[in-house]
């Protein structure tokens, strides 16, 4: 291994947090049993945020952000974990409580490591990365909550982001009818070729601050899956059918709702929590054998786009305000320049 590697790194200056590339020492990385050599991370909203200092989600700088990581082991003192070992690394405290996947090598510790399964590369991994990861779990959540194709359409809230487009995706190949809800009218043509039926603006499928409106409103949605919180997690409980399911995984749109209870004491609305960050490693394990096969995203090429390390400042501000979709995934030694792999 090298004495030193290019990494992405966020500091704090002048009481402004920026990240660039820098160089960091073998010494540098935390503790942990199993060293990786990266190959590919990606770009999450939680990356954009630890990167810029925002919402506290690093817990000290200078830091490496990136949530998710593949690559090789290098180095391994568990029996269970060899060097050569393809591998993914995902959640925990993976970029947020300690370094990250955008340096060249990575230190973890052997509990936070999936087997990368063979017929899946560390490119695609990383196409599914954390965002595909939560998306399945929600598929998996509704299914086992009693949602099937034949009890009307499904609703995906943020639909243009990373776990949104994902979710089209998995949704429509299992079956369902997927309408989108969207705040970029330009996206609807990708949108339909990821399986969406149905297109809704971000203002359809909100309740605007201060509007009166019935505790109960006219069902429409056998399920959703929520990207957005806020007034779109109240629009969705009000208009979920009888014994539906609402999948909440993110909060773009606000960590708090006004709500009701009537959803869930007059229809038996059941709302779902989805945390992909502290899935026991052996579960974890399971979720991406499926994704690498019967779970596989049939879209992965028309939703990412491959990235450097030297990118990151510009795509991250371009992500926080709003202006990107799909997927980025980071080429951990590339030169700078994206490629878009439609």
């Amino acid at each position: 291994m090298p004495d030193s590697f290019p990494a992405f790194v966020a500091e704090e200056r002048d009481g402004r947090v920026a990240g660039r590339i820098d160089r960091l020492t073998l010494d540098q990385l935390p503790p942990g049993d199993v060293t990786i050599e990266v190959e590919y991370s990606s770009l999450n909203f939680k990356d954009a945020l630890a990167a810029t200092g925002r919402n506290r989600i690093a817990a000290s700088y200078p830091h490496v952000p990136g949530i998710d990581a593949a690559g090789t082991v290098v180095e391994s003192s568990d029996p269970g974990v060899r060097p050569g070992d393809p591998v993914i690394v995902t959640a925990y405290e993976f970029g947020a409580g300690r370094f990250g996947g955008y340096a060249c090598y990575a230190r973890v510790p052997h509990e936070w490591v999936v087997r990368r399964p063979s017929s899946l590369s560390a490119f695609d991994a990383m196409a599914i990365g954390t965002a595909g990861y939560t998306a399945a779990m929600a598929l998996l959540a509704i299914q086992h909550n009693g949602t099937r194709p034949s009890d009307g359409p499904i609703i995906v809230t943020g639909a243009t982001g990373g776990v949104g487009c994902l979710a089209i995706d998995l949704f429509a190949a299992a079956g369902y009818e997927v309408a989108a809800s969207t705040g970029k009218p330009t996206l609807h043509d990708w949108l339909r070729r990821l399986g969406a039926s149905e297109l809704l603006s971000r203002d359809e499928a909100a309740i605007p601050a201060g509007a009166e409106v019935r505790h109960l409103m006219r069902t429409r949605w056998a399920a959703a899956v929520d990207n957005v919180g806020g007034a779109t997690l109240d629009y969705l409980l009000r208009t979920v059918k009888p014994y539906g399911n609402v999948a909440l995984c993110g909060l773009v749109g606000g960590s708090t709702f006004r709500g009701t209870v009537m959803p869930f004491l007059l229809r038996g609305v059941n709302l779902l929590g989805i945390d992909s960050g502290h899935v026991p490693i052996v579960e974890r394990q399971a979720l991406w054998d499926r994704l690498a096969t019967d779970l596989r995203p049939r879209h992965l090429h028309d939703i990412a786009r491959r990235i450097a390390l030297a990118d990151l400042p510009d795509v991250i501000a371009s992500m926080l305000g709003g202006e990107v979709h799909g997927r980025f995934v980071v080429a951990i030694e590339a030169e700078r320049g994206h490629e878009d792999l439609r």
